[in-house]
């Protein structure tokens, strides 16, 4: 009687265990057959921001006219108002070859809004204050900043200042900002220093 229990106690051993370790076969095989299926997680190194070519017009070396400069700024995912806001902080920051800057480098732009076929833009008093005297002077920093505006963004036919949240009559004393501007192509030389309307 005995050994009838024991052999039955064993084999209830026996049988617990084939058990357990099937168990954990199967569940060994089905985490691997899950593994097998699942889709490598892609790193998370940010890509390349996508730019967007612009041009820009700056002062020509001699202070005469305007000329362009191509450059480039991050895609602003069909934001008007922050692409040009982006566009005229190069301006601000001024060329990288041989033009002049057309506006002072301390100038800081408030806020750009876009209102119908009008771009309307608050600039800081350092606009004012860094301009030198002279009307060509205020010529090119105004017709810089209106015909990079337009060209780059053909929707807008015209630019409205505003100095710290105000009404502008003049940055210069010489040229009436009363009104909104359209922009002025005539001022630029191309390469060769020739004046007049250049293509696009």
């Amino acid at each position: 009687m005995k050994i009838y229990v024991r052999n039955r106690r064993t084999k209830l051993i026996l049988f617990a265990a084939f058990l357990v370790a099937a168990a954990v076969i199967g569940a060994l095989m089905l985490q691997k057959y899950h593994d097998s299926k699942r889709v490598p997680a892609i790193p998370a190194h940010p890509g390349p921001a996508d730019r967007v070519r612009i041009t820009l017009f700056f002062a020509a070396p001699d202070g005469d006219g305007l000329m362009r400069e191509g450059s480039e700024i991050d895609s602003c995912r069909n934001d008007l108002a922050a692409c040009i806001r982006s566009t005229l902080a190069k301006l601000v920051r001024g060329p990288l070859g041989d033009l002049a800057p057309a506006l002072p480098p301390s100038t800081t732009i408030n806020s750009v809004q876009v209102q119908g076929d009008t771009a309307y833009l608050d600039f800081s008093k350092e606009l004012v204050d860094g301009i030198p005297g002279g009307s060509s002077s205020e010529m090119t920093a105004v017709y810089a900043v209106v015909d990079t505006v337009s060209f780059n963004f053909p929707q807008i036919k015209k630019v409205k200042f505003l100095l710290d949240g105000r009404d502008v009559e003049s940055l210069a004393g010489h040229l009436d900002l009363r009104m909104p501007l359209e922009p002025d192509f005539g001022m630029e030389k191309d390469m060769g220093g020739q004046s007049g309307p250049q293509q696009k």
